[in-house]
Order: C-alpha cells, then sequence, then structure tokens
C-alpha cells in the first residue's frame, strides 16, 4: 500500500497523541482535566499528590504533543485539553461519554 504525503501526516500525528498519552501520569493528568476544566498544576498537585515539577515536567510534554495547551492568567499557568479528538479518544478508553467532558 502506497501513502501519500498527507496519510503519512495524519498516522505521524495520532501515533504522536498516543505517544503523549501513553504514561500513566500523563494519561491521569489529561482525563483529570477533562473532568474537571482548566486547572493549574497547584491544584493538580493538590488532586493527584504528584509533586509539583513532576506534573509541571508531563504538561510540558502535553503542550509539546499539543494535547493541552496553557494560558497565563496573572501569575498563574492553567491547563485546557486542546482538542475534542484527545476527548474523544479518552471516552472510548475509559466509557465514558465525550459530551460530559470540558475542553
Amino acid at each position: 500500500m502506497e501513502l501519500t504525503g498527507s496519510k503519512i501526516t495524519d498516522y505521524q500525528e495520532r501515533a504522536a497523541l498516543l505517544k503523549a498519552l501513553s504514561n500513566p501520569v500523563r494519561l491521569e493528568i489529561v482525563h483529570t482535566l477533562l473532568h474537571s476544566g482548566c486547572r493549574n498544576v497547584g491544584c493538580m498537585e493538590r488532586g493527584t499528590g504528584m509533586s509539583q515539577s513532576c506534573i509541571s515536567q508531563h504538561l510540558q510534554r502535553l503542550r509539546t504533543a499539543r494535547v493541552v495547551r496553557a494560558e497565563r492568567v496573572g501569575n498563574e499557568v492553567y491547563y485546557r485539553v486542546s482538542s475534542p479528538e484527545t476527548a474523544r479518544l479518552l471516552a472510548v478508553l475509559f466509557g465514558e461519554e465525550a459530551e460530559g467532558y470540558v475542553l
């Protein structure tokens, strides 16, 4: 089977998304963001029990993969899941309804 340039890119983008979500900590962060909406690192730290540095490192990886986006409000940075595609994928994975998620 021959793949055109756009199909290769499509497979690469989807593989990058799956790779970013393949870590249990990142998967938990994204799932939590989908349930609670926009969150900052301090709130995630209290909710997960993980350290600020651990969460920040994982958020950076998720930002690089364009799974989450960040918005600065004053001194705080808030994170959101950036795509409906990611929400649909997690809904299937967890047996939930994507419509109930916060994007």
